[in-house]
């Protein structure tokens, strides 16, 4: 597999990013609440015109219930996102809007398999093709304990810690579906493919193109994160884009008691 490098933007300049758009799989970071990142990606998705969408925020069952050319309301009462508890279905909208034709992949873990994660193992919650795709094969420790302390950072360090293993499983699993499902869209579909998922499932040192590497058949591949004010996702990536940041509560709030 080969990666398109940050350099050589930088050297070649913005103007000509669309000329890096010839991958097979493009994948899109974002900060879900953010309208910025998600306008920024339906602009990429106008430019590439791909043949097939995934959406780390559908589920297969949720994708096989897509209507082509769907107006907002249409799409937002197939895929029931109501309930889904994503961001406003108005913020993802124009990004469907933006490639009529694609065909949609949903590449979310269901609740099951994220239980299953957590009690059988992420390789018995993936099933068939788990060791294709490196879950068989338990992370070096240091990078376990790396990403254990990242998962109680993100969890506003509530979680016990006999927890973080299987945390840092689901994890896993969510980026290796990603994977997958990247790979059946450009399969039945011929590619380009974009991936449209948070930034941490984005990144190259251990999100989903760490998985593609891996992966049954080559593919190229191009990472993009979305920044803030000025600061760059956590990670690394192919390119980075950036975008106004917007006000968030206390993510910790919940769990803080009165003195």
């Amino acid at each position: 597999m080969r990666y398109f490098a940050t350099l050589l933007v930088c050297l070649i300049g913005l103007p000509v990013w669309a000329d890096l758009y010839g991958a097979d799989v493009v994948i899109i970071g974002e900060a879900h609440d953010n309208p910025a990142h998600h306008n920024t990606q339906a602009d990429i998705v106008a430019q590439i015109k791909p043949s097939a969408l995934v959406f780390e925020m559908l589920t297969e069952a949720q994708a096989a219930r897509h209507v082509a050319g769907g107006d907002l309301q249409t799409l937002s009462d197939a895929f029931d996102w109501e309930t889904s508890g994503w961001p406003d279905f108005e913020m993802y909208y124009p990004i469907f809007a933006a490639a009529p034709q694609a065909r949609v992949f949903g590449a979310g873990v269901p609740r099951p398999a994220a239980r299953r994660a957590m009690t059988d193992g992420v390789a018995a919650a993936f099933g068939i093709g788990a060791g294709a795709y490196g879950l068989t094969t338990a992370l070096d420790p240091e990078m376990q304990a790396v990403r254990e302390a990242l998962q109680m950072t993100a969890h506003c360090d509530a979680l016990p810690a006999d927890m973080l293993p299987a945390m840092v499983d689901i994890q896993r699993l969510r980026d290796a579906q990603l994977a997958k499902m990247a790979v059946r869209a450009f399969e039945l579909t011929g590619g380009p493919v974009v991936v449209i998922t948070g930034n941490g499932h984005a990144r190259t040192d251990w999100g989903v193109p760490v998985y593609l590497a891996q992966a049954p058949i080559a593919l190229s591949v191009l990472s993009i994160g979305q920044g803030e004010d000025g600061v760059p996702p956590a990670g690394t990536f192919d390119l980075i884009k950036d975008a106004p940041g917007v006000t968030r509560a206390d993510p910790c709030a919940a769990f803080q008691t009165a003195d």
